[in-house]
């Protein structure tokens, strides 16, 4: 069973993403063969400036690595290194009808918030069409946003199949359960474009001064609280053992516990739980070269794959 997943370098990692993406990556190790890359070309849609992009490409590679992306147990590359993803995207183009891209609720969802309607924003379910059947990948875990652009790479691949001859494998979404939606410092999503994140890889202090301003109510100190309904608890118990959860449960019910206390408690287990990664991380960044082997490992394995697909997408369309 092959299961892809695929991140977008956009910047620091939180918590958030974390629990959503990068753990359930690391758990697909040991559940089947694991095919793992970073989205660098994706990323054009909502980022125009080259060196930034370059240097979240970088830090998406170390914080994978370091977060337990293992590249001897998955296939782990940068998409913008396998060339051939961005050809099958063009002859898959040519088999995708508009009107199935106009029904996208991501692409209508960014219009809607004033981003300009260009050629890449409109065709990216194709180009991630291109990132699943390249690989004739099984499983490809998403979050529900994503699942009706796997629905469209079944389209996709449904047509061409039934067009040229049987060569795509029709793809199955995993629906993750979100962990669910976890609550950033504001009580909404946590999201980069909210600014409510609590990042992982943050200096001490800063992490410290972020759990701090979690936003509670004007629940005196003495009084009982509902642990249920703040967002500091809600974050400890998805990180926390479950007596620990239930402790702080109970101190909460209990009265005589302020939300200070919880959210110091609170930020010492995820300095304590990241810590591990923090190191491998810093290591890591002192090894460039070591960097540049495993992107250059894992394009040469991901290409020679991918090759084998391409070559008979190119026979059957007719430009081999």
């Amino acid at each position: 069973m092959r299961i892809l997943s695929g991140i977008q370098p956009s910047g620091i990692l939180h918590v958030g993403n974390y629990l959503g993406m990068i753990q359930p990556m690391v758990e697909s190790q040991q559940k089947g063969e694991l095919f793992c890359f970073c989205a660098n070309m994706h990323s054009l849609t909502s980022l125009s400036d080259g060196k930034k992009l370059a240097a979240y490409t970088n830090d998406a590679i170390l914080d994978m690595l370091a977060l337990g992306i293992d590249p001897d147990k998955s296939v782990f590359w940068v998409q913008s290194d396998v060339p051939e993803v961005a050809e099958l995207a063009w002859y898959l183009s040519n088999v995708t009808p508009v009107g199935l891209l106009e029904r996208c609720h991501s692409y209508k969802d960014k219009l809607a918030k004033g981003i300009a309607a260009n050629n890449g924003l409109f065709t990216y379910p194709v180009l991630m069409a291109a990132d699943i059947l390249l690989y004739q990948s099984d499983i490809v875990p998403v979050g529900k946003d994503q699942k009706q652009h796997v629905e469209v790479t079944r389209d996709i691949a449904i047509k061409f199949n039934a067009l040229y001859g049987d060569v795509f494998t029709i793809p199955e979404p995993s629906i993750r359960e979100e962990v669910s939606v976890v609550p950033g410092i504001d009580g909404q999503k946590m999201s980069k474009s909210y600014g409510n994140t609590l990042d992982i890889f943050a200096p001490e202090k800063e992490l410290k001064k972020k759990i701090m301003s979690i936003v509670t109510d004007s629940t005196p100190v003495e009084s009982p609280k509902d642990p249920e309904k703040n967002s500091v608890y809600a974050i400890y118990r998805l990180f926390a053992s479950q007596e620990k959860a239930k402790i702080m449960a109970e101190k909460f019910l209990a009265g005589g516990y302020g939300y200070g206390d919880a959210k110091k408690e609170l930020f010492s287990l995820l300095w304590e739980y990241f810590l591990p990664f923090r190191t491998k991380r810093e290591e890591l960044a002192k090894n460039a070269d070591y960097i540049l082997q495993v992107r250059k490992k894992g394009a040469d394995k991901a290409r020679a794959i991918g090759i084998v697909t391409l070559d008979k997408v190119r026979m059957l369309v007719g430009v081999k």
